[in-house]
């Protein structure tokens, strides 16, 4: 510890610029866990909020985008009804829209079709519940485009209007579209193509001649254990567990995988460049670590000393790349996805000092390969 601190002291610049570029890393890695974070809770935080365990799609459905593409029916939604472990299943129907507000703002929306007394519909924090055949219950987010309780929403090409009652209980989007729930029934007639302008009519549901919808939602009993493969080979279908569904959702698995393989270069890169920065150092001090040996200093020691040494600056470093990063990440614009999590951002901190201390620790093995003999002349 003493010849670590004595360093840390008298080569304090040096150690500066190399701290600097470790909390710039550090700064990078929060950035990218806050947007990580908001993108997964722009594309999916619909998703997320629903107590679903499992979505069955059509059989043979494409994972890319499937929730537009499967079209599930009754007959299925029976079949899995009575499967073992099923607490409850029921039809959710998923699309997306363009609409008009009274005022002419547009708006884009993601669809939920949800029977009114199943486990989906929502408990709204403001406003009123699912209830009449034109009545949506909204994102929250959809108040910053001027969306408020009562506004009037016709939907482009097929003029049907539909009006906001209530507000979900947090963000609710998918595919970074806001989520509007709607009654499965009014859905099942805006998919069709048999809406009319004007709001929806008792008549006009009850001449739907269709019964389907996206997927089967499904929610397991207390402690089941539901066997998918079973169930899947009856209804025909192909299901896959909530978080499973999340790269169903538009862009998904393209925005997290691209992301994620940027934090792996920003790690990889923390730790050459420590390393690098030790190696330096190592070289550097040679001789007074040989004096060191020549003295009856252990390897051990030396070793110790130069990751007690990295620890200290990657720590220090980390936590004020850290604090300005949390900082930074406070002053996002709300347009745009970015979310401060604790535990993403944890994670990144201690894999930067750990990956950090990799590399230092691969540098100071040189230390071992230092023959004490230099110090005192015997390679002359």
């Amino acid at each position: 510890m003493f010849l670590a601190l004595r360093e840390l002291t008298f080569a304090r610049g040096r150690f500066g610029l190399m701290g600097a570029v470790v909390a710039l890393i550090a700064v990078l890695m929060v950035m990218l866990s806050g947007l990580s974070s908001g993108l997964v809770n722009d594309g999916v935080s619909g998703l997320k909020s629903l107590p679903v365990t499992a979505f069955a799609f059509d059989e043979g459905t494409k994972t890319d985008n499937a929730f537009s593409r499967s079209v599930v029916d009754s007959d299925q939604l029976s079949t899995w009804s009575t499967q073992p472990g099923i607490a409850e299943a029921t039809l959710l129907g998923v699309s997306l829209v363009n609409a008009t507000a009274t005022d002419g703002t547009q708006v884009d929306l993601s669809l939920f079709g949800v029977e009114t007394d199943s486990f989906l519909a929502p408990a709204p924090a403001e406003g009123d519940g699912l209830a009449s055949p034109n009545g949506i219950v909204v994102s929250p987010t959809a108040q910053a485009e001027g969306i408020e309780l009562g506004t009037t929403l016709t939907l482009d090409q097929l003029g049907t209007e539909l009006v906001v009652v209530g507000f979900t209980d947090g963000q609710a989007t998918f595919g970074h579209v806001d989520v509007a729930y709607l009654p499965l029934a009014t859905w099942q007639l805006i998919s069709s193509g048999l809406a009319q302008p004007g709001p929806p009519t008792a008549e006009q549901l009850d001449a739907v001649p269709t019964d389907t919808a996206s997927v089967i939602a499904l929610q397991a009993a207390d402690g089941a254990s539901l066997d998918l493969k079973a169930g899947d080979a009856a209804a025909a279908t192909t299901t896959s567990t909530l978080t499973e569904a999340f790269n169903a959702s538009p862009g998904y698995e393209a925005e997290t995988l691209t992301l994620s393989m940027i934090q792996v270069f920003l790690y990889a890169i923390c730790a050459l460049v420590v390393g690098a920065f030790f190696t330096v150092w190592t070289i550097q001090r040679k001789h007074e670590i040989a004096v060191l040996r020549a003295i009856g200093a252990s390897t051990r020691y030396l070793l110790r000393d130069g990751l007690v040494q990295a620890a200290l600056l990657l720590v220090t470093f980390t936590a004020l790349g850290l604090a300005a990063g949390l900082g930074l990440g406070s002053a996002m614009p709300e347009a745009m996805p970015f979310a401060l999590e604790a535990s993403p951002i944890l994670t990144a901190a201690t894999l930067t000092v750990g990956l950090g201390l990799v590399g230092a620790a691969v540098a100071i093995v040189r230390i071992s390969r230092i023959d004490p003999l230099d110090a005192l002349g015997g390679n002359r």
